[in-house]
């Protein structure tokens, strides 16, 4: 892995000259974000050595370098997932190789079924704190020391300064904001009455199948991290309603407007 992520990294730098401060990694429907990148090189997937390739629709596929309200940023348009068949080494790989780059922060978004009663579809929630249910761990194997600590400390998994940037720029821009946690499973399936029981039993306000594998390397390798969920589906057990990969992608993308201005006011907030 870690001659892998070494071979990635010279060749990117091969290909650009941007050093990134900012990692973005955009999830389901929720790509074009990567439109307000001022683009200096733009790679797909499939051109980098060892990178996963996206297998699921509305995922894009390719990585994005240039600068956002004058960052400069390294953009993943798509991610993976553990239901692809990837492992969490692989999966994760890129952030490591965004921290390579020189990465400091690391933006993220998903589409997630709400579990808190209190949200609705298409609304927007910063992730507080997560609780993992994946079957395997993006650490788990061979350690290298240069990567951070083998234990890393999650109790401050999302940057506390980043979700107050986020929480002011909703409110001077009048976004409702929700707050809190988020539960990564498996899939692909989505979740049986009784899971969504379970799942907001245990704590959960929001279900998805990402997230947190990236946020558990970033955070080993010392960078700072924040999560937005946009709720797609609501997963209330009382009335349950059938969901469909169409209808997440609609309704992220009524929401998309929302997410963009909160990421790109974030970012430009850094400093």
């Amino acid at each position: 892995m870690y001659a892998s992520i070494s071979e990635t990294l010279e060749f990117i730098r091969r290909k650009t000259q941007i050093v990134p401060r900012v990692g973005i990694i955009l999830g389901t429907g929720l790509g074009n974000l990567a439109e307000e990148v001022e683009v200096e090189d733009s790679l797909a997937y499939a051109q980098l050595p060892h990178f996963p390739v996206s297998t699921t629709e509305s995922h894009r596929g390719r990585l994005i370098l240039g600068r956002m309200r004058g960052q400069p940023v390294v953009v993943m348009q798509g991610r993976f997932h553990y239901y692809e068949g990837y492992s969490l080494q692989q999966i994760t790989l890129p952030v490591r190789v965004m921290k390579a780059m020189g990465a400091e922060y690391l933006l993220l978004s998903n589409a997630s079924g709400g579990l808190n009663p209190l949200f609705r579809e298409t609304n927007l929630m910063l992730v507080s704190d997560h609780i993992n249910l994946l079957p395997d761990h993006p650490l788990r194997g061979t350690h290298y020391p240069a990567w951070g600590s083998r234990f890393p400390d999650m109790g401050q998994a999302y940057d506390e300064d980043l979700r107050r940037l986020a929480r002011a720029v909703a409110s001077v821009h009048s976004i409702d904001l929700h707050e809190g946690v988020y539960v990564a499973v498996q899939g692909p399936a989505l979740e049986t009455p009784a899971e969504y029981r379970y799942l907001r039993m245990i704590g959960g306000d929001a279900v998805g199948m990402s997230t947190v594998p990236e946020v558990i390397v970033a955070r080993q390798m010392g960078m700072r991290c924040m999560a937005i969920s946009v709720i797609t589906d609501e997963g209330f057990p009382e009335t349950p309603r059938t969901v469909t990969l169409q209808s997440v992608v609609s309704a992220a993308s009524q929401a998309e407007p929302s997410l963009t201005r909160i990421m790109l006011d974030v970012v430009e907030g850094l400093g």
